[in-house]
């Protein structure tokens, strides 16, 4: 029997992701009318990670991590400061030349 920890530290570190075979669990759970509480004590997780995996579920039909919204942050300045250079070295050419660079 497994016995419930008091420290969500020691359950599951805040970067860290759970792995897909920790979130059917709780799909599984939910489908067998389990509340959240009851998954969360079996399965040694947070309430909170439990019930975001069960939204997921709900809305997206999946538990798979999706990729982040938006463009990398690093990507859009290093972008920036590329698409700054080409248009200083080459104030004679047109947008679509320099578009097709």
């Amino acid at each position: 029997m497994q016995t419930a920890s008091t420290n969500i530290g020691e359950r599951m570190g805040r970067s860290q992701e759970l792995s897909d075979s920790k979130r059917g669990p709780v799909i599984g759970g939910h489908l067998c009318n389990k509340s959240i509480r009851d998954i969360s004590w079996l399965l040694n997780i947070p309430r909170s990670t439990v019930s975001g995996i069960i939204t997921k579920w709900k809305q997206l039909g999946t538990t798979a991590t999706q990729p982040p919204s938006g463009r990398p942050r690093h990507m859009t300045e290093r972008g920036q400061r590329m698409l700054k250079r080409t248009v200083r070295r080459s104030l004679q050419q047109s947008a679509n030349c320099l578009q097709s660079q």
